[in-house]
Formats: structure tokens, sequence, C-alpha cells
């Protein structure tokens, strides 16, 4: 029972399957109710989300919120947060607690509402072409190459007078999409800073180095890997308690032995290997 990357590391699911592993990848932990308290990807984004902007702030030669002094009034920084899923919500939340003026973008309509809760402002692209912008489970899809050209341009003049831009957009299986272009940051203001939470799956920025602060166009550009990591206390009591409520029901009360319900749902839409066979639906064949 772990978080596998098995939609992506395909070889590690057959090797489990090979060795007649039954395995569970939390991630693929399905979007209902009853699976929200074991939901490792919510749990460990909501805290990559706050990480990123105190890591944007460390960086960011400049103060954060208004201030009003004697000697002048210093501008408060303004952020960009791609994609506003947990993470993003997270990081606008942060964003607004420092001061900073906060702009969100989503390719799902729905969370235009929760950006506004939040103090933040909905940069909008097509309305029409995000109906169907989102899955069954609540996840982005993938959008058309139309769309994705209106996005970069209405992306691109936000980022012109973006002092910080957080990336948080991914799509589950597939690499992270391409939202900063090389040509926006060259027009980003000199001192800017990106921090791109999607790096491990290709980043949403092609200049982001994994593992890696750079400077690139005048850009710092923070590319951390296993972001929840560096705040390790919180993100392990949170991981266990996950698994905690993923194992309990799994346990028979009485004899105090595992007893698996495989027509349950979570067991269903978790178990990627069993006798021998790699059973998840999005894997097989």
């Amino acid at each position: 029972i772990a978080a596998l990357a098995a939609l992506t590391d395909r070889a590690l699911v057959q090797a489990l399957a090979e060795r007649k592993v039954t395995a569970f990848a939390m991630e693929l932990c399905p979007r209902i109710t009853r699976a929200q308290s074991m939901d490792i990807l919510s749990s460990q984004a909501n805290l990559a989300g706050y990480k990123a902007v105190l890591d944007a702030a460390a960086v960011f030669g400049r103060g954060i919120p208004m201030m009003m002094t004697a000697a002048g009034t210093v501008a408060p920084a303004r952020f960009l947060i791609l994609g506003a899923g947990v993470a993003g919500l997270q990081a606008i939340a942060t964003a607004k607690r420092l001061g900073g003026v906060v702009y969100a973008f989503d390719v799902r309509p729905a969370v235009k509402e929760q950006v506004e809760s939040l103090g933040g402002k909905f940069v909008e692209v097509d309305p029409e072409a995000l109906k169907d912008a989102e899955t069954a489970g609540g996840y982005a899809r993938e959008m058309s190459e139309d769309f994705k050209k209106k996005q970069q341009a209405r992306i691109h003049e936000t980022l012109k007078k973006t002092d910080i831009a957080i990336c948080t957009a991914l799509i589950p299986g597939k690499p992270a999409p391409v939202l900063i272009t090389e040509e926006m940051v060259k027009d980003m203001r000199p001192g800017s800073v990106i921090v791109d939470l999607a790096v491990e799956a290709g980043g949403n920025c092609p200049l982001s180095e994994f593992d890696r602060v750079v400077v690139k166009h005048g850009v710092t550009l923070v590319g951390h890997g296993n972001v929840p990591s560096r705040i390790a206390v919180d993100a392990s009591a949170l991981f266990a308690k996950n698994l905690l409520n993923f194992i309990t029901p799994l346990v028979d009360k009485e004899t105090k032995a595992l007893a698996f319900n495989w027509d349950d749902e979570i067991l269903k839409g978790t178990c990627v290997t069993r006798d021998g066979q790699v059973v998840h639906p999005a894997l097989a064949g």
C-alpha cells in the first residue's frame, strides 16, 4: 500500500504482478466522499501549495504586502496561480494571507467560485470551451489545440504584470501541460519568480529544472522535487492518517484479520495488481 505512480511507472506495476504482490496505489483513490480521508493527493498537495508560496517569498527580492510608510508606499506583490486544485487553492489562500494580490487560472469553470471565495480573481479564457473541461472524477481534462492557443495568450498577457507565478497544473497519467513558455518568461518583470510544482511531471514551464533553483532571463525558477517533504513532520502525519483510514475498514472487527471486500469501490479503484495479474482498468492491457 503506497504511492506507486502506477499510471506512469508501468514497469513497476508489471514487476509487482510478476511477483504476485497485491498492490494498492493510493494516488488512484476514487474521488468520493467516503474516500476523502484516505486521499493522499489532497493531503500532500495542500502542504505543497502552502510551501510553494513561502518558497517564492523567500527568493523574491521584494516584500509581499502593501506597506504605507513615511518614506513611501510599497506596492503589493502580484501572484498568478496556475491550476486551482487543492494545491492551487491553498496557494491562493496563503498568498492572500501574506498580503499579495492574487489571480488564478484553471480550465475547470466550477472552481471560479472557490477562487473568488478565497479572495482571488479568476482569469477566464473561453467560457464555452470550458463546459467539458472537467472529468467525472473532478480532474482537469486535456483541452483542444485551439483552446490552448487562447489560454496561452491570456496567460501571457497576465504574466507581464505578475511578480510570482505558482504552477500546479497536472493531468493524471500524462505529462504536465506547458502553460508558461520561454517567450512568456522573457516578458516577465526582472526579479519575478516561478515556482513549478509540476516539475516532477515535466513541468508547467519548460525552463524549470528538477530539484534546482535557477535564474533564466532574469526570472528565478524554483523546481523543488517532493515539496511536501519540505514540511516533513506534517506531511508524514497526514500521510500516515490517510493510510490508517484506508487500512482500518479492511480489518474484521471480530477476528482482527484482513477481510477484503473486492466489490468495494475504493478497493477496486486503488488495487493495481492481484493474483499475478494487473487488474486496474486504467492499466490492464
